[in-house]
């Protein structure tokens, strides 16, 4: 039996040596009909001793047709999206803050942006344990046994400097080569052609059957590298590495000293990019050392340590039928332009938006005009331009609506913002439906009642806001028109359980502008109790992690008006989560209670959020600026000699990471 077992190792040993000679280096050294007789005698003899299975094996690159649901896993370190720019001038202006934060010399790494579906894939010990899609940034789906069909993914890593556990991010793409023979033998086949690589390879990877995976050639292009223990602080030093390892990172990345370096190759690739066996949208421009990135820090969205620069899209020429307008939960009205149906990037677009007023003044618009069309980031569709010398007739030039087209009300714009909202928030139908319709959203409470019963709700007096779904009697909703008691029974079972969604999500289904997922987390966890955050002012709002002016503004207002405080205690009262619990307090403590802390400086041994994480757990506060309320200056590498100057006036005691660190244990 060591015999057996010996030769299904050696089979299994060459058979990765081959993928990697084949995927890696594009250098075979043995033809496909030896590669194909190896790995049907190593099936063969893993089928005859199955006590010698392993889930890393190359057999896997086959696929297996039994079916597997998905299960969502958290992520150890969250999938954060790119801020995206189409302009070398904010470029430039993202170059110049991360120079200005830092102070210090830096370089940049430039990177294609693949246009694919993200994947974080896990080594332990070097071997491949397991493939997470995005999802929502904090968990994805486990879609381990399909990215192990993937040739390109190395089962087991090779070389040296691997440490026990890495997290590497990337993209899976499928190739023009092969997205164009799969919509052929689609085609042959009469079924519905995909549109683009991008959504054939999220539609490959999700796909229950992993024979059927491995048969359409997905490929995977590997970015960037997490872990506690990481070969290197230098991000490109980190990547070529893992190029050794037998992942694949792609050939193009560049590191740059200067902003001219950065442009030369943002100009090469924009030509270039045609070329390529894949779709790429873009170039990313990362800060090099992980150091500095940890001092740059993220904000709720993006870090500060990278920037997306997308290329130009595709353009169309349609014609503009009518214009409507859309009323949102928050009361903005959004002009949307009707169009004659034109292919663009693939897709059918029959609506753009036009944004605001200031957009249609810009364009000059006039319904029949032959406008150019264009997709955001390849998916949002936008008119960009109108071909004024198309016009012959010219139909009515559109204008901004006065009033709001539901409820009459006289729209209303603030000076500081494009957009005009109607404010009338306490009577005007789309507003409460579309806040109702946040509120019952899987990702607040996750109550499962569509639009379309939300209406009915409401127009049939049963509900006038969110607080009203826990007042609904079995009753009322069974005599609804094609309801019933199976339909009225379920949603009163979703609503019932919508009482133990946490608090962080409650406070998101709140529906106060400029409170995401993201922003509602930070605020539960730094005001644990919700009268603690209704009676917060601007300034300690502006004090947690991310919280700037016009977010602390808004929660302020929401919670001044008399009507929404009654709106939270009916909620209240049904029983919904207004504390953080007892699992999320876990790690919390009192032991810089009544402090207020100034950050300055970079740090070597955690970043500044971490460090303004740590104060807000530890009960204290932070502070922008230095004032005779500051307690401490946490101060690291380059402080600002303004501050210091304070500091010494006022006689604020400055410390150093070390000292702060000892205040905790």
């Amino acid at each position: 039996m060591d015999q057996i077992r010996e030769q299904i190792e050696a089979l299994r040993r060459q058979l990765h040596e081959h993928n990697y000679n084949y995927y890696v280096l594009s250098q075979p050294v043995i033809s496909d009909q030896e590669f194909d007789r190896m790995m049907a005698e190593l099936i063969s003899l893993e089928k005859q001793y199955p006590e010698y299975a392993d889930p890393n094996s190359p057999s896997v690159r086959v696929g297996s047709d039994i079916n597997k649901s998905f299960t969502q896993v958290p992520h150890r370190y969250p999938m954060l999206s790119l801020q995206n720019t189409y302009s070398e001038g904010e470029v430039t202006e993202f170059y110049n803050r991360v120079k200005k934060s830092l102070n210090e010399d830096f370089d940049v790494v430039c990177e294609l942006k693949y246009d694919g579906t993200s994947i974080s894939l896990i080594y332990e010990e070097g071997r491949l344990t397991r493939a997470v899609t995005r999802g929502d940034g904090q968990k994805g789906d486990d879609v381990t046994a399909n990215v192990r069909t993937i040739r390109n993914v190395p089962l087991i890593l090779r070389g040296e400097q691997i440490p026990p556990y890495i997290e590497v991010r990337g993209e899976i793409l499928l190739p023009w080569s092969s997205f164009d023979e799969l919509n052929r033998e689609r085609a042959a086949q009469e079924e519905p052609l995909f549109a683009n690589p991008r959504n054939a390879a999220s539609g490959t990877l999700k796909l229950q059957d992993s024979r059927l995976v491995a048969s359409r050639r997905l490929e995977s292009y590997v970015y960037y590298m997490l872990g506690e223990s990481l070969p290197t602080e230098s991000h490109f030093e980190n990547m070529t590495l893992a190029r050794r390892w037998g992942l694949n990172v792609s050939s193009a990345m560049k590191r740059c000293h200067t902003l001219e370096e950065v442009f030369d190759y943002l100009h090469y690739w924009e030509r270039e990019r045609r070329n390529l066996p894949v779709t790429t949208d873009g170039v990313v421009i990362k800060v090099d050392s992980l150091v500095q990135q940890r001092n740059l820090g993220n904000t709720s969205k993006f870090p500060r340590w990278a920037i997306a620069f997308k290329f130009n899209p595709e353009r169309a020429v349609t014609t503009l039928k009518s214009v409507s307008w859309q009323v949102g939960r928050t009361g903005a009205v959004t002009p949307v332009a009707n169009l004659e149906p034109v292919l663009l990037s693939g897709t059918t677009v029959k609506r753009a938006s036009l944004y605001n007023e200031d957009a249609i003044e810009a364009l000059d618009l006039h319904i029949g005009d032959k406008v150019y069309v264009e997709k955001g980031g390849e998916i949002i569709p936008k008119i960009t331009g109108v071909d004024k010398e198309a016009r012959s007739l010219p139909g009515s030039r559109v204008l901004f609506t006065p009033n709001c087209p539901d409820c009459g009300t006289p729209l209303v714009r603030n000076e500081d913002e494009a957009v005009h909202y109607c404010p009338n928030s306490e009577g005007c139908p789309p507003q409460i439906k579309g806040r109702i319709e946040h509120f019952v959203t899987r990702k607040a409470m996750d109550i499962t009642i569509g639009p379309e019963s939300i209406s009915l709700l409401y127009d049939k007096g049963l509900i006038r806001d969110a607080a009203d779904l826990y007042t609904l009697r079995f009753e009322d909703l069974a005599r609804l028109e094609r309801w019933g008691e199976t339909s009225a029974r379920n949603l009163l079972q979703s609503i019932e359980r919508s009482k133990s969604v946490p608090y962080e999500r409650v406070l998101y289904a709140l529906g106060i502008r400029y409170v995401g997922e993201t922003v509602a987390r930070r605020l539960a966890h730094a005001f644990p109790q919700i009268d603690r955050l209704m009676d917060a002012t601007e300034e300690e709002l502006t004090a947690v992690e991310e919280i700037g002016g016009r977010i602390a503004q808004s929660v302020t207002a929401y919670f001044a008006n008399p009507v929404n405080r009654a709106f939270v205690e009916r909620l209240r009262a049904a029983g919904l989560q207004f504390t953080l619990s007892e699992e999320a307090l876990a790690g919390r403590s009192e032991k810089l209670q009544g402090l207020t802390f100034v950050i300055s400086g970079t740090f070597a041994l955690h970043s500044r959020d971490e460090y303004k994480a740590m104060i807000l757990q530890h009960g204290g506060k932070n502070s922008g600026s230095v004032s005779k309320k500051t307690d401490y200056i946490l101060a690291g590498e380059n402080m600002g000699p303004a501050k210091l100057e304070k500091a010494k006036k006022l006689g604020v005691k400055v410390i150093d990471e070390q000292t702060f660190l000892s205040m905790l244990r």
